[in-house]
């Protein structure tokens, strides 16, 4: 009986954790991104700016605003964007490189 529970439990584990990774194809087209002023009046030195996406969230698109994240040595932030995909669009995250 304790190692049916183990093995429920690790089953669960994994199940839940390939589904973090899971993507959404999104069959309506991402409205295009909304222009923003971006003053560095507030930034930090040493930091870069993230720029606004819009999220396909509960049947439509949402803005999500940008903010400023700490820079990462040698490294340049990527944005993010949406890709068309067989089938719709899917939204690819931006990421340091």
């Amino acid at each position: 009986m304790k190692s049916l529970k183990i093995f429920v439990s690790v089953l669960f584990f994994f199940l839940a954790a390939s589904s973090i990774n899971a993507q959404v194809i999104v069959k309506v087209k991402p409205v295009k991104p909304r222009v923003a002023v971006v003053t560095t009046v507030s930034a930090h030195p040493g930091h870069v700016w993230i720029n606004g996406h819009w999220k396909y969230s509960v049947g439509r698109y949402v803005w999500v605003d940008g903010y400023y994240v700490k820079k990462r040595p040698g490294r340049v932030w990527v944005s993010g964007h949406w890709q068309s995909v067989p089938g719709g669009w899917k939204w690819v995250p931006g990421r340091w490189k």
